[in-house]
Order: structure tokens, then sequence, then C-alpha cells
């Protein structure tokens, strides 16, 4: 058996831990998206409307942003096994919490437990890989997480549709439960103390700047889809959001042994594989959150068969993230980066031009395109940033990655969506039309609602092109750079 030791020299099998890890991650990220087609049930049920339903996403993937620099400290704190075993045990609360809540406060209450755990079970799962797998062997092993990470979240809305089709929006919860308690018993069994433990203590001012910063900012991003920008709720959060960021930023560079160690971007291929895998998942979300829109809104589409059209790129991206991670340990992130930034750019452009007669099929086609082109640029891109940073430094780089990419991908979906509607409301026809013309009123909206949608799309392209041409600047493939950074914490 593929055997390495613990911390305490003590063997253990690293494949079944992997096993492990990529089982429950793949219940906790999938919990991101499982909602998407089960809010009008929800609204329905609960008597509440779109914007209040909105925030069982928008505040689960919140929460999941202020825990992940947290994951950071926590993970260099407590044994990773009791780690993983509590945080799992923590989603399984929180699901349970959702699975018999009676009033939409209990079902959000439940969102959030659920968003504390993401918020820790994602980073570790990833710092774990990092730490037992040598540099030369870590590709195929985060192309491993990879398929959970990104596969997890794109089957959610299609899941949601059949489910409550099917069944009843409870059973979305109840079907995950079981699952995770086989992975926690499973866990301690195969789960192991891998990550050295410190006994730095806590700054408590670090954790209030963080969560005050990284929450206010995704809550600003997360309400201009409803609010627009120009509100005071929504650009008073960002600027506070930046405000708080500002000083937690002074702060870990000046503290002896930071709570964040954002030295890590003394490394420039660390820095630009952040900025790669971030400005990818802002194309890639921002996609993912408008194309299901225009499917149902201008095709018609119901909810099921509008989720069920990303499954196939979903899928491909699930099938081929071993694949490149395989191959990143062959040739390295550059080629790699490239040839999939040119696949997502070129599988983007035909979106500028859709119409109401755009086939479904050509737009499923060109959707797997652009995921296949992604599988290729993601996890290669991050691995080869996280190959870069000392053994010690990986938790932080690990936070500080996730953390940046749980930004950037909140803020590509609130730029789309408000290029959508600024352009549609911008085009829309007067409403005197309406009662004049009833049938030129719907035509004109059409076509409003359309050039939205292509302008949005055009965007998506913008963001495609500034990483295809910042992919040229990785390295080729590279051994273990295990030079220490200043500053580094022992």
């Amino acid at each position: 058996m593929d055997q390495t030791v613990d911390i305490n020299g003590k063997p253990f099998n690293k494949i079944a831990l992997v096993v492990t890890l990529l089982c429950g991650t793949f219940c906790t990220v999938l919990n991101g998206t499982i909602l998407a087609t089960a809010f009008p049930t929800l609204m329905r049920n609960f008597n509440i409307s779109a914007s209040t339903v909105q925030w069982l996403t928008t505040g689960f993937m919140m929460v999941n942003g202020v825990m992940i620099p947290v994951s950071a400290w926590i993970s260099t704190r407590i044994n990773s096994k009791i780690l993983y075993i509590s945080a799992m045990s923590t989603f399984l609360i929180g699901t349970i919490i959702c699975y018999f809540s009676g009033s939409f406060q209990m079902l959000l209450a439940g969102r959030l437990i659920q968003g504390v755990a993401v918020g820790i079970t994602m980073p570790l799962m990833q710092t774990i890989i990092l730490t037992i797998f040598p540099p030369e062997k870590r590709g195929i092993a985060m192309g491993l997480g990879g398929l959970v990470i990104g596969l997890a979240p794109a089957i959610g809305p299609t899941l949601s549709g059949w489910v409550i089709d099917n069944w009843t929006w409870r059973d979305l919860f109840g079907i995950i439960i079981p699952i995770v308690i086989l992975v926690i018993i499973v866990s301690f069994f195969t789960m192991r103390s891998v990550l050295k433990i410190s006994h730095n203590s806590i700054d408590v001012l670090s954790i209030i700047e963080s969560t005050l910063g990284f929450g206010s900012l995704l809550y600003g991003f997360s309400s201009v889809g409803d609010h627009g920008w120009g509100s005071p709720m929504v650009y008073g959060t960002i600027i506070l959001g930046i405000i708080f960021i500002a000083l937690f930023v002074f702060r870990q560079l000046h503290l002896k042994i930071p709570f964040l160690q954002l030295r890590v971007f003394q490394s420039p291929e660390f820095a630009l594989s952040v900025v790669l895998s971030s400005v990818t998942n802002m194309a890639m979300m921002g996609v993912e959150m408008i194309l299901p829109l225009y499917l149902q809104m201008v095709k018609g589409l119901s909810a099921f068969h509008s989720g069920l059209a990303l499954l196939l790129g979903a899928l491909i991206m699930g099938v081929m993230s071993p694949v490149t991670g395989a191959a990143f340990d062959k040739y390295g992130a550059k080629r790699l980066a490239t040839t999939g930034m040119f696949f997502l750019t070129a599988g983007t452009i035909p979106f500028i031009f859709i119409t109401k007669d755009t086939s479904t099929l050509y737009i499923v086609a060109l959707y797997a395109f652009r995921m296949f082109g992604i599988s290729m640029v993601n996890m290669p891109v991050t691995t080869s940033g996280m190959n870069s940073l000392p053994f010690n430094l990986i938790s932080h780089g690990t936070a500080v990655n996730n953390t940046t990419r749980q930004v950037f991908t909140s803020m590509g979906t609130a730029i789309l969506v408000s290029v959508l509607t600024n352009v549609t409301n911008n085009l829309k026809p007067a409403q005197s039309v309406l009662s004049a013309t009833p049938m030129l009123y719907k035509d004109k909206m059409l076509n409003a609602t359309i050039t939205g949608y292509r302008a949005a799309f055009g965007v998506a392209v913008l963001f495609c092109v500034v990483t295809f041409c910042l992919s040229f600047k990785l390295k080729d493939k590279q051994t273990s750079a295990d030079l220490p950074l200043g500053g580094e914490s022992k």
C-alpha cells in the first residue's frame, strides 16, 4: 500500500486519507449551489421575497469567505485529524438544522453554520494534500481536489432541480446527512495529524479586521444584483471592507508572528498564480451565474433544464482535472495554462453573438468547451504557485489563494450582473409603448434583454483575454522552491 508517516512518525495510508478528504469536501462544497433552483419553492413555503431567499446563498458564501483566512491559523493550532472531524461534525449539525427547519430564520442559521464548516474543510483539504505529496506529485493529487471543487458546485443546480421536481426541498439536505455521517465515522480510522502544530497565540484584532473587512466586501458585491452600484448600502459596505482589509494587511506585515502570512506574495510565481486563478474564477462563475438566467428568461427553459445544460461542462471539468493534474507533473503549468486560456477565450467569444434563436445544444457545447479550458488552468496554476512556497507557508498560501478567489468571484459576478441589468434597463422601451403596441413592446424588451446578455458576456471575454495574456508570464516546469520568504512563521 502507498504509505507515509504522520507528524508522530506513525505510518498511514495516504490514499485512504485523500479519498476521505475528497468525499467530505464534495458534500460541503456541493452545498454552495444546491439551493439554486429551489428558491421559488422556498419563497412560496416561507412567504419571502427573492432578495430575502438569496441570503441562503449569499450568507453561506460570506461566512465561508470570512472563515478561510481564519483556517490558516486554526490548522497550525489544532491536530488536523481533530480539526477535520470537528469541521465535518459542524457541517452535519448545520445540515440537520436545515433539514428540520420550520422557519426561514432557522434555515438561514443552518446555512451559516454550514458556511463556517466549509470555510475550514476546503482549504484544509488543499493544505493536507500539498503537505503529504512531494512537489513533483502534487499535480495529480490537486487535480483530484479540482474534480471536487469544480464538479460539486456545477452539479448543484441540476441535482437541486431534480430533487425539487421529485421530492421536497428538505430532501436536498436529507440526502447529504447519511453521507456526511459515514465520512465522519471513516475519518476516525483514515485521518491522521499531518500538519505541524505550533502554539502561536491568537491575535484578536486581526480576526476582527479580517472578519469585518472580508465580510463587508463580500456583502457589498453580493448586494449589487438587488440594489445596484449606486446604493449607499453597496458602495458603503465595499468601502468599509476595503478600509478594514487595508488595516488587516498593514497589521499582518508588522506583526512578528502574523495571523495570516501575506509575505507569500514575495514569491512572484505564487502572486501570479493567485491572480490567474482568481480572474479565471471570475470568468467561470460569472458566466455560470448569468447563463442559466438567459436559458430561462430568453430561451424559456425550466430551472431543471437550465441546470442540466451546464452538466456536460461540469462532467468534462471533473474528468479532466486529474488528467491535467498529471500533465502538470510532467510539463508544468505554462503550456497547460496558455492552452486552457486560449480555449476559454475562444469558447466565450461566441456568447457575444447569441440571439433568442441560438440553439441550446450549441450553448451546451460552447459551455463544455469553456470548462475544458478551465480544467487546464485552475488547479495546475494553483499547484504551481504552491510549489513555489516552503512547507511551513503552505497553509497560509492556501488561505490567501482561496480568500482572493472568493472575493474576485463575488466581484466578477457582481460586475456581470450589473452590466446585464444596466444595459437592459437603458435599452428597454418606454412604458407608453406597452399600452399602445404590446407586441412591439415585447419585441423591443426581448432585444434589450439579449443586448444586456451580450454585453455581460463581452465583459467575461475581457476577463479571459487579460488572463490569457498573464498566463505567458508563468514559468515552465519547475522543481520545489524551498527558498524561505522574509518574515515566515516558525
